[in-house]
């Protein structure tokens, strides 16, 4: 497990503040003292909404993890029972309800991921993983309105923001409840591991201080609460999309050459907040990148300690390493020292045309008949005027028929027409 260059800090509450990491604290004062004298046990819900995490997940994993560091200790609670019924936070309109069996389905996904990043195995703090469905699945639901509903008053969960925000719009009897669920599981956490703290984004307080009023009601014992900001980018784009897709995790979803794309490109008003957000980098060497970044921005020097840190941390060194020889070879045009592998990340999404011993392999014939271009003349005129290249090389006669040694790895060649059209030839 990559961690990074993190230095321990004498106060770890000022550090995450330092950091921007945090937004919300309920009895700021208590809290910071309890952190800094024991170890105290928190929790982060993920509701399984899809097969994987994205990067808008990114910040309360490695949160989780920084309490780890610490010595406290953290639990990952996989929502197998929220994420039957979905938060209204902050959402527009209703959820979809998914079945039971996608939902298990995630959330098994979810818990193999988040073990990539939290020690359940640690010697002195290992993390805890639970799965809420494993009481909301059992509870009726007269049992649930007498010992959990009891304790709300229909004012208290209408003042919540979360709630207040959908009224126009309309809200359902299932999501309006939801908070109960969410307030349900702080209890529970409390009752099976001694959790006293739950973090989450901004958008989760109204049900984070729903738990804490339960906790209240219920044991007579103080949680607490902290909530981490909700992340803007300067451009006034959505943090974790590209190109309108979600940066997910997952390998198989988002490549780790995609990965390692979107924090390449971070704009510079932003990559010094990212920094200290999403990497185990200390506050002093992100002040040192800050200060060569600030004399010479044109160096990138902070996006690349950003996409090096955090691509190595969810994808593994090797895996980063590629990412980077995938980019210097598309910004030089040495594409011939791609592997298969790389070529694959590189050019996941470009057009491309499965070649068959039918097509013959005259480069102007296959032009045409993979729609490159429209027509034989337009293919000569390019090639005459070249426009067309093969895995980085200007090809200029009309004649030129594709060899063994085009074929990189044995299995791919690349055409590139004009500066940036690119097309991925395959061999059956």
């Amino acid at each position: 497990m990559y961690l990074g260059g993190m230095n321990m800090s004498s106060d770890f509450f000022q550090e995450l503040k330092d950091r921007g990491l945090v937004f919300q604290t309920t009895d700021e004062a208590a809290l910071e003292k309890q952190l800094n004298e024991e170890s105290v046990k928190l929790y982060v819900g993920f509701d399984p909404t899809a097969d994987s995490l994205h990067i808008g997940h990114l910040l309360p994993i490695l949160m989780l993890r920084r309490f780890q560091l610490q010595g406290h200790v953290p639990i990952a609670l996989v929502g197998g029972g929220t994420g039957m019924i979905g938060d209204p936070s902050f959402k527009d309109q209703e959820r979809q309800l998914n079945t039971l069996s996608i939902v298990q389905e995630w959330s098994q996904s979810i818990k193999d991921q988040l073990s990539r990043f939290i020690d359940f195995d640690d010697e002195k703090a290992p993390a805890v993983l639970a799965n809420n469905y494993d009481w909301l699945g059992s509870i009726s639901l007269i049992d649930f309105l007498r010992d959990v509903g009891k304790n709300f008053t229909i004012n208290y969960m209408m003042s919540k923001e979360s709630v207040k925000r959908r009224i126009e719009s309309g809200i359902s009897y299932t999501e309006f409840a939801y908070q109960l669920l969410q307030a349900y599981d702080f209890l529970k956490l409390y009752e099976n591991h001694g959790c006293l703290l739950q973090l989450g984004g901004s958008d989760q307080w109204g049900n984070i201080t729903s738990g804490i009023e339960l906790l209240r009601r219920e044991k007579e014992v103080q949680g607490f609460g902290l909530t981490m900001p909700l992340i803007t980018k300067a451009d006034g784009t959505k943090f974790g999309k590209t190109e309108g897709n979600a940066v997910w995790l997952d390998p198989e979803k988002t490549t780790p050459y995609e990965f390692y794309q979107f924090w390449i490109n971070t704009d510079d008003r932003d990559v010094i907040k990212f920094l200290k957000y999403f990497t185990f980098l200390s506050l002093t060497e992100i002040t040192a990148i800050e200060q060569e970044f600030t004399a010479a921005p044109e160096s990138r020097v902070a996006q690349k300690a950003l996409a090096k840190e955090v691509t190595t941390l969810v994808h593994g060194e090797e895996k980063y390493r590629q990412a980077v020889h995938i980019s210097q070879a598309l910004f030089s045009g040495e594409l011939k020292t791609l592997s298969s592998e790389e070529i694959s990340q590189g050019f996941k999404g470009v057009p491309s045309y499965e070649i068959t011993t039918e097509d013959g392999s005259q480069l102007l014939d296959l032009l045409v008949a993979s729609k490159i271009v429209s027509s034989r003349r337009q293919a000569r005129e390019d090639l005459q005027n070249g426009a067309i290249y093969v895995n980085g090389d200007r090809i200029q006669s009309v004649d030129y028929e594709l060899r063994e040694e085009d074929k990189l790895s044995g299995k791919h060649t690349i055409i590139r027409r004009g500066k940036k059209k690119y097309f991925l030839f395959t061999f059956a």
